[in-house]
Parts: structure tokens; sequence; C-alpha cells
């Protein structure tokens, strides 16, 4: 079936409302021959003559009538909805979920988001802890954050962060009387506090490296959590070596009541990432926000 172009049938209205090409012409700002062509190349297209022309004036013929009667007021409908689209532009509006690690929704997004929900106050943000990876797609979540070795590779990912590093701590009054760590290994004849994780299979096993050699260590201890802020809590609480990030430990490693172990064992690896379909067509307030949290170096 012929289908006729929106733009087209905006200059037969134009036409038929001023009742001259000319008139139509200087109105659309184009010439009159090329107008005369787009109504001669939408009555072809549909098979059916549209307007009456005569040497004074041009009037639709019954079609023509029937086609703008039906037409017009939808046209407005659709000029009324994209104006609406440019003001969402102007005054972006709706609601954005995402799901993030506990850790990296305080440190990563929370802290760019809290002076963007002031600046916008039409766009409301939902952020699910969740350390599993989460299907963003299936879950209707619009963006997700983890850190970047994590991120399936068939998604778009903008880093928001530092490069991130893990390192081993425990408490002085832990440390007491205990030979030092050598090696990851030495960590099996201490206790320590586990992090379950969905993402590693379970309880996470502590990974390390050093020139080149990379050693995986499950260790053993009274407790397990699956958030941060208990293992930091459970550390401080003298209750063992933790494995944590090293942004998370600094304020307790500069007021001395955390300490750390094995440093040279402990390199860094990529931050967190805001990661997003590749296929997804991301509305004015998501792009303010992906531009929000943004991280430049």
């Amino acid at each position: 079936m012929p289908q006729a172009k929106l733009d087209d049938i905006e200059v037969l209205l134009t036409v038929a409302r001023e009742g001259s090409f000319t008139r139509a012409a200087a109105l659309l700002g184009v010439s009159q021959s090329a107008l005369s062509q787009t109504v001669r190349t939408l009555e072809a297209r549909i098979g059916i003559r549209l307007l009456d022309r005569t040497t004074r004036s041009v009037a639709p013929t019954e079609a023509g009538a029937r086609l703008l009667d039906r037409v017009s007021p939808r046209l407005e409908e659709v000029r009324a909805e994209i104006a609406a689209l440019s003001a969402l532009k102007e005054n972006p509006a709706g609601t954005i979920r995402i799901t993030a690690d506990d850790h990296g929704a305080r440190t990563a997004v929370w802290p760019r988001i809290a002076p963007f929900l002031k600046a916008y106050p039409d766009v409301n943000v939902e952020i699910i802890t969740d350390y599993g990876l989460t299907d963003i797609v299936a879950e209707r979540y619009d963006a997700g954050v983890r850190i970047g070795e994590l991120i399936a590779k068939d998604m778009i990912a903008v880093p928001i962060g530092p490069d991130q590093r893990m390192i081993v701590v425990a408490a002085p009054a832990y440390l007491q009387d205990k030979t030092p760590l050598a090696a990851p290994h030495d960590l099996l004849a201490h206790a320590c506090i586990n992090l379950r994780l969905p993402t590693r299979g379970g309880i996470y096993a502590w990974e390390f490296e050093k020139d080149g050699l990379e050693v995986k260590v499950r260790v053993e201890g009274q407790c397990v959590f699956n958030t941060l802020s208990l293992i930091v809590d459970a550390a401080l609480d003298g209750l063992g070596f933790a494995f944590m990030p090293q942004e998370a430990a600094q304020p307790h490693l500069a007021a001395g009541t955390l300490q750390t172990a094995l440093e040279d064992w402990c390199p860094s690896y990529p931050g967190y990432r805001l990661y997003y379909s590749s296929r997804r067509q991301p509305s004015a307030a998501f792009s303010l926000i992906v531009e929000a949290l943004r991280y430049c170096t």
C-alpha cells in the first residue's frame, strides 16, 4: 500500500489552507515549483487527485478535503507531542533505576547523584544495592554499576571512579603478638572475615598478585557477611583479617584503628563503571545522569 510522508501532508495542508501555491511557498520558505512537485508526487503515490488547480486559486477535491479533515487534527496532536518531547529535553523528567553494589552506590554514585537531584527536581532515581551481576535488561534497570572487569562486553561502560585496590587489614588488637604475614597463604593460620559474593559463586576467595604470579586463598573465620559495612565493623572489633577496598579502609588507617598487611601483593584493578545496553535509546534525564557520574582523571 502506498504511504504518504508526513512532510508531504504538511505541505498539502498549507497549500489548501492558503488557497495558493505562491502564498504557501512564501510561508514555507521554498520555491513554488518545489511545492507543486511535492503535491504531484503525493497525489501519484496515493493514486488520487487531492487539489483542484485553476489560474486563480487552489482548492481541495472531495478526496483532498476528506483527507485534510481527518489528518489535520492528528497533525496538531503530533506537533503537540513533539513540542512536549522538546520540553522534556529542556526540563528532564522521569525515573532512572540503577543497580549497584553497596560500596559503589555509596562512593561512586551517591556523592554525584545528590547534587544532581537538587538541580533537576523532576528526575527521580531508584538505586537498588545488590552484589550479584543483575541482568539490567530483564530486570528493567536503566543501568548498573559494577567493577570494570565484571561487565559484559556487549554493554556500554562509562568510568565513574578511579582504579580500585583491595587490601588486607586488621585491628591492632588482633595483630598484637602475631607474626607479620609474609605471603597470602599465611592467612590460612588466621581468623578472617569472609564475604559472600553471588558473582563469584558463594564465598569470595581473596585474590592476590605479585610479579605476575596470581594467588587465590580461601580463608576461614567466624564471620561471613554480604555487605562491606559489616566487614569493616568486624575488622574494627578485632575479629580477624579483612579484605576490602582501600577507599573503605582509609579513614580507619588514618586513625590507626586498622593496619595493613601484604601490601606488595595487592595491585590495583579497574574501578567502577556505569554500564547500560548498547541498544538503549537514552532519555534526556538518563543522558544527564551519565554525564553527572562520568569520572574525569
